[in-house]
């Protein structure tokens, strides 16, 4: 059996689990063929006129069967999810991660992977441009919004993010069954929530799960070949107690001489 790793490095190790992230094989396929349905899907709705009429019928459904406690549930979702809400949702656990965790690798990969699944949405609305359901025609509209920039929805591509971002976190660790519930809930609510208020299509909010990951794993791509090394090398803030990579960490006097380089002291190797 092998030495077990001690405080130290099991703090070290909590602190920089985000420095690889999970990927699946042929991810850059799997963006590719995300992106492509992504794309095909809002094309689709968006020159068929028909579709985008029946779907509002989904939309005028709920419309017409607002429940109290329903409608305070999607109208707080909205706002949690709003881009204002998302940015202080992300900075929090970032703020979190980077001050109380001492985690700033954590920290960066945590706000990457939540941001990229965001803007995920504001790169396919620029190229779809679908207009948003006309809330002159819905019984109850709860928060009236217009423009071209229905399809996909930004707040489940957030929150999706916000999913993705979790897991990896919280993956082999006490809460990773909590953590894997809440992905899949939490998204899901929040794609109901914007057809409860009347503000998306059906295929608005389902093309923001698939958008939201496309994304997702294309940072993740980018995060392990090229980012997550350039962030470990960064002397952060001596507060943070976090050595650079390379840089040996601090030791006092009591622990000892160091072994040198090709040394057969074998008193001072660990016993198997």
């Amino acid at each position: 059996m092998g030495v077990p790793p001690s405080k130290h490095d099991a703090g070290t190790s909590s602190r920089s689990r985000l420095a690889v992230l999970p990927l699946l094989p042929f991810w850059g396929l799997w963006v590719a063929l995300l992106s492509a349905a992504v794309l095909a899907l809002g094309f689709t709705v968006s020159f068929t006129p028909g579709f985008t009429a029946e779907e509002f019928t989904v939309d005028q459904q709920f419309s017409r069967s607002h429940v109290g406690v329903l409608t305070v549930l999607s109208m707080t979702l909205d706002k949690v999810f709003s881009p204002a809400g998302g940015l202080v949702l992300i900075a929090a656990v970032c703020l979190f991660l980077l001050l109380v965790r001492k985690a700033p690798v954590n920290a960066v990969a945590f706000g990457g992977v939540a941001m990229s699944g965001w803007l995920s949405s504001q790169f396919f609305k620029a190229i779809v441009e679908r207009q948003r359901p006309n809330p002159a025609l819905l019984f109850d509209p709860l928060a009236p919004e217009t423009g071209s920039n229905s399809f996909p929805s930004g707040h489940v591509a957030l929150a999706v993010g916000l999913a993705w971002a979790s897991w990896y976190l919280l993956r082999r660790t006490r809460w990773a069954r909590l953590a894997l519930v809440l992905a899949f809930l939490v998204p899901v609510v929040v794609a109901w929530s914007r057809l409860y208020v009347g503000v998306h299509y059906p295929t608005d909010v389902a093309a923001s799960f698939l958008a939201a990951s496309a994304a997702v794993f294309l940072f993740a791509g980018v995060w392990n070949g090229w980012l997550s090394p350039v962030v470990a090398r960064i002397r952060w803030p001596r507060f943070l107690g976090v050595e650079p990579a390379g840089r040996p960490a601090h030791r006092s006097p009591s622990d000892g001489p160091a072994l040198e380089r090709g040394s057969s002291n074998s008193s001072l190797r660990p016993k198997l």
